[in-house]
């Protein structure tokens, strides 16, 4: 099954002036963005939560500017400050009406509905600053798809559209972490999960938490196994450098590599052959190190290489 290597990334629309819907859906579409919409009172709550996202996209109207440093905006900063918010302007809103320069630091980019498209080049640097290859996109879905059907036969593996995130809040109550390390690359990969998800993955395996975090660990393994055969030249010696520390708040549910780069995502959906609840694995590539996208290229073996390994012989 091919697998969809075009990037999207979730933004949180907060704006109640209906008339500027279609607008903005439309912005979002043509710029690979997937608008999701929340209602005021359940803001911090959604932001607290576990979904994964891009941006914001606020209206000038539930911004709360001039409230004593205490508007949405503000709040919305202080929660997540990783999170770029993208103000859209009051349509009443006089052309040389400025905003107090204290409350503009707190938006990436300031926009009025009828000059939406401006907003692209915001967008584009501060959620889609880094650039990934359609082969490695693709080949990181099909090696994982391949060892999650491999360790789970049982169960049907479907793969949401890849997507960018910025924001640093932990999945779940199990992760896990391996390095990257190549000349074109050096970060982490990251599985997450729920651990009531993986007693339905490993229910025999359910009594004993330790083997529901092997179990986690081993599909870790596997993937990392099969990325390295993949995409890193062995050839090519990587220079060792200096690395950063990894912070993590268990109170908050925030994991920091040190970097304001956004993560590119995945998300599988395993569903049982015979029916059951649905159970999603959250996956991240974080190149916080060194990302050289322009040096990437994947192994290809010749015919006289696996000859040569007793991978291929002549029948």
């Amino acid at each position: 099954m091919s697998v969809d290597s075009a990037i999207t990334s979730k933004v949180l629309v907060l704006d109640k002036d209906a008339d500027c819907y279609g607008t903005i859906k439309s912005f979002c579409e043509r710029n690979n963005l997937v608008g999701l919409k929340a209602h005021e009172e359940h803001v911090m709550a959604v932001l607290r939560s576990n979904v994964d996202l891009g941006g914001v996209m606020l209206s000038e109207s539930l911004a709360g500017l001039g409230e004593g440093g205490r508007g949405l905006a503000r709040r919305i900063h202080e929660i997540r400050p990783e999170l770029p918010i993208f103000l859209r302007r009051r349509r009443e809103a006089a052309p040389d009406e400025e905003i107090d320069a204290r409350e503009a630091s707190l938006f990436s980019a300031i926009y009025r509905i009828d000059d939406i498209d401006q907003l692209a080049p915001a967008v584009a640097s501060s959620i889609f600053s880094q650039s990934y290859p359609n082969a490695l996109v693709r080949g990181i879905a099909e090696i994982s798809r391949m060892v999650l059907e491999s360790q789970f036969p049982a169960m049907n593996v479907e793969i949401e559209k890849p997507y960018l995130v910025r924001d640093r809040i932990i999945f779940g109550e199990v992760f896990t972490l391996i390095p990257l390390e190549s000349s074109w690359c050096r970060g982490y990969m990251m599985l997450q999960a729920e651990q009531l998800a993986l007693q339905a993955l490993v229910p025999g395996e359910s009594e004993d938490f330790r083997d529901l975090n092997n179990a986690l660990g081993e599909v870790t393994n596997l993937i990392w196994g099969w990325f390295k055969n993949r995409f890193i030249n062995q050839s090519q010696p990587v220079q060792q450098h200096s690395q950063v520390p990894i912070i993590i708040n268990h109170q908050h549910r925030y994991i920091s590599f040190g970097s304001d780069d956004a993560q590119l995502c995945f998300k599988y959906v395993l569903t049982g052959k015979e029916g059951g609840t649905p159970v999603a694995l959250l996956q991240r590539f974080i190149f916080n190190l060194s990302w050289s996208p322009e040096d990437f290229t994947e192994n290809q073996a010749s015919v006289e290489e696996l000859f040569e390994s007793g991978e291929l012989e002549l029948f």
